[in-house]
């Protein structure tokens, strides 16, 4: 079995709502000098041993990140 973790964030000056949320309330309990925020994701994927890199990396571009508006990193558990 394969372990694959996926990372998936924002792209560079795409306005992300839950991280300006985020933000603010921080700064609203008194934790001043945050610049920015993000919220991604992260996806933990186990599959069979046969199950390439190049397939999981269609998966996230067909379903498991939008291309339009975000980046994924693929890393393969233990490497």
């Amino acid at each position: 079995m394969k372990q694959y973790q996926i990372y998936v964030t924002g792209k560079q000056g795409i306005f992300d709502p839950a991280g300006k949320t985020a933000q603010n309330a921080l700064d609203n309990l008194g934790y001043k000098g945050v610049d920015d925020l993000k919220i991604g994701k992260f996806i933990q994927l186990a599959t069979a041993d046969d199950v390439s890199l190049e397939t999981v990396t269609e998966m996230c571009q067909k379903l498991l990140a939008n291309p339009i508006i975000e980046d994924f990193r693929i890393e393969l558990a233990g490497e």
